[in-house]
């Protein structure tokens, strides 16, 4: 049974009953009929549902914040910027869609050549809990708009976000069957993916969840991007504003309260600088407020889930005793919900956990390193390769920096972001494909080649 949990206090808020499998085949039918129309109905038509969506979204920003933060524990700012950015996003697509897939003309052996870009059909879309509006609308904005229609699964303690989002689209006019939620668990997933009606998947969320579904998906000969996990460096060279690697550094790492796979969970610093930044890092870590997420001068709220809590404590704990250090925090503190300190492990040797694994939650991890070789030979011994950010006012170790890291996006003195305006994924077990912009609308869609003969075709 789905159970949304508020993580500040640890009590249950409400408790869902699960789709049936008679809900399941009424929701894959209504997606197959809804395709059917919605894939002939004109870009104008599909951009006033998202334009919708997006007034939607503004107008209910802090009552959709709200249930966000009651539900996962981020801080309720953080939760109305990703509202906003929603909206954001639904009208970028809204207004440029058409544009991205507009017939493409080439040289070929007919009279008249060309590539045009079709929908597929039904996407099911596999999404977290640590975006819960975010990760559903960066899919969902450019497969509607392309013509195709979704069906979520949600992480189970966010079934109240799941909803809403299904309402959204509702309420802006979207015909029925273009965009549902199914309150099911992980283990209905394979069934629906097999199932002929839906034509790819896409999944935001563990290295293990992501396998399951590209092997079902692959047995089924279906397309599939998947958005996996990430252990992002954050290099700081001696050139760089060391001030505002700090101030952005302790953001990147301890944003929506250290539960991002874009997070920068790796810090490696050149000798020349090391211990000036870590000395400025710790103050600020340990200046940090944990309270109420809904409160206005809170600077960090709970973890999602009490197993959140307790993993990351054994990983810091772990790594304690194979020799790594650890500077401040590591515990959870006493009391009701899932609160974690913020917290720094130093000279961590290759043997502890937080070397390899991914460590979801506030935890940063500093390195020391005496070269750039060293930083990026560092940064590249990863089975991650999301996102990461250098900082370097140096024109020649950016460029390296460029060409080097072995990630899907490299942010030159900034912290790592997904934007709509660019195409964000990963490499190596971070996944593969990509999301946003003009490459993520094309993911979904039927690439054809035409070809038309005669001269005057």
């Amino acid at each position: 049974m789905p159970t949304s949990i508020n993580p500040a206090t640890g009590e249950t808020i409400e408790e869902f009953a699960a789709h049936t499998d008679a809900d399941i085949e009424r929701t894959l039918a209504n997606a197959d009929l809804a395709f059917r129309d919605w894939r002939k109905t004109s870009f104008a038509r599909r951009a006033e549902v998202l334009m919708r969506a997006a007034d939607q979204m503004d107008k209910r920003k802090t009552e959709l914040a709200r249930i966000a933060t009651m539900e996962m524990g981020k801080r309720l700012k953080e939760a109305e910027a990703e509202v906003g950015k929603c909206a954001n996003a639904l009208r970028f697509y809204a207004e440029n869609a058409e544009k991205f897939v507009a017939d493409d003309v080439r040289d070929g052996p007919a009279g008249r050549n060309f590539v045009t870009y079709l929908p597929i059909g039904p996407v099911l879309a596999v999404m977290p809990w640590n975006f819960p509006y975010w990760q559903c609308m960066r899919f969902a904005a450019p497969a509607i708009m392309a013509g195709n229609v979704g069906i979520l699964k949600h992480a189970s303690n966010v079934s109240q976000c799941a909803l809403e989002i299904e309402r959204i689209f509702l309420d802006a006019d979207a015909p029925q069957g273009v965009f549902q939620t199914l309150l099911i668990s992980s283990s209905k997933v394979e069934g629906i993916l097999k199932d002929s009606r839906v034509r790819a998947a896409t999944l935001t969320g563990s290295e293990g969840a992501g396998s399951a579904v590209a092997s079902t998906a692959g047995s089924e000969i279906k397309k599939t991007v998947l958005e996996l996990g990430g252990s992002d460096p954050f290099i700081v060279m001696p050139s760089a504003d060391i001030a505002k690697a700090v101030e952005v550094g302790v953001t990147a790492r301890m944003q929506n309260n250290g539960q991002s796979c874009i997070a920068a969970k790796r810090f490696i610093v050149h000798e020349d600088v090391y211990e000036d930044y870590l000395g400025r890092y710790t103050e600020a870590v340990e200046a940090i407020k944990l309270g109420d997420p809904m409160a206005d001068d809170t600077g960090m709220g709970p973890l999602a889930m009490k197993a959140g809590v307790d993993d990351l404590k054994d990983q810091i704990d772990r790594s304690v005793s194979a020799g790594a250090k650890l500077v401040t925090g590591g515990k959870a503190p006493e009391g009701p919900g899932y609160f974690f300190q913020p917290s720094i492990l130093a000279d961590v040797p290759e043997s502890a956990p937080a070397y390899r694994e991914e460590l979801f939650g506030p935890c940063a991890i500093m390195f020391k390193v005496k070269s750039i070789d060293e930083a990026i030979d560092l940064a590249n011994d990863s089975e991650f390769g999301l996102g990461g950010s250098a900082w370097t006012t140096e024109p020649a170790e950016q460029e390296r920096f460029i060409r080097e890291l072995d990630q899907g996006g490299t942010h030159i003195n900034r912290m790592t972001a997904s934007d709509q305006r660019l195409p964000f994924g990963g490499v190596k077990r971070s996944g593969y494909g990509r999301e946003l912009a003009h490459e993520g609308m094309l993911e979904f869609m039927n690439v054809k080649t035409v070809t038309i003969d005669g001269a005057d075709s």
